[in-house]
């Protein structure tokens, strides 16, 4: 008795462990980082809507820090919301975070470049300063248990085809 209980909890454990251990093949821009679980942090987004990044568990997360002043920034927004469009039936969430600018300026940006994603205002710089990204903008993807697996720092593409296949191997895995 005691092992039919046990089976459907081993069997869910080892699927989670294949899920997180699938590896597309690697796109230029992108690379391996599994540094370990995401930090977890709480902000606030432009409507001031609490969020906490451990309640994205479960989904693949597209963490991207930005500012409006960075023109590969402002070159990829467009990018970011087609691939949003050809992912929003997928467990994969993108998650914006400004870094360090004031309200005025991100609301003035996003209603010009119309990007419909999730913005947080990380208005100190410390969430920024705790992910530690080399320049903006920066990319972390985050599995589904909470481990950051890879990184993209630069400008890109995100609506090329490659990378729409990229996010989609990921998902489905």
């Amino acid at each position: 008795m005691k092992h039919l209980i046990l089976a459907p909890l081993i069997y869910l454990l080892c699927m989670s462990h294949v899920s997180a251990a699938y590896q597309p093949p690697l796109l230029k821009g992108i690379r391996q980082y599994d540094i370990g679980m995401a930090p977890n942090f709480k902000l606030q987004d432009i409507d001031d809507v609490p969020f906490e990044l451990k309640d994205t568990r479960g989904n693949w997360v597209f963490l991207h820090f930005w500012a409006s002043w960075c023109g590969p920034c402002r070159k990829e927004m467009p990018t970011i919301e087609k691939l949003i469009e050809k992912t929003r039936d997928k467990n994969f969430k993108v998650i914006m975070v400004n870094t360090a600018e004031d309200d005025d300026t991100i609301f003035t940006f996003m209603a010009s470049v119309g990007l419909e994603a999730t913005t947080l205002m990380d208005r100190d710089g410390l969430i920024t300063e705790k992910y530690k990204p080399r320049g903006l903008p920066t990319t972390f993807l985050i599995d589904p248990t909470g481990r950051v697996r890879y990184q993209a720092i630069g400008g890109r593409e995100w609506d090329n085809p490659e990378y729409i296949k990229f996010i989609n191997e990921l998902v489905k895995h």
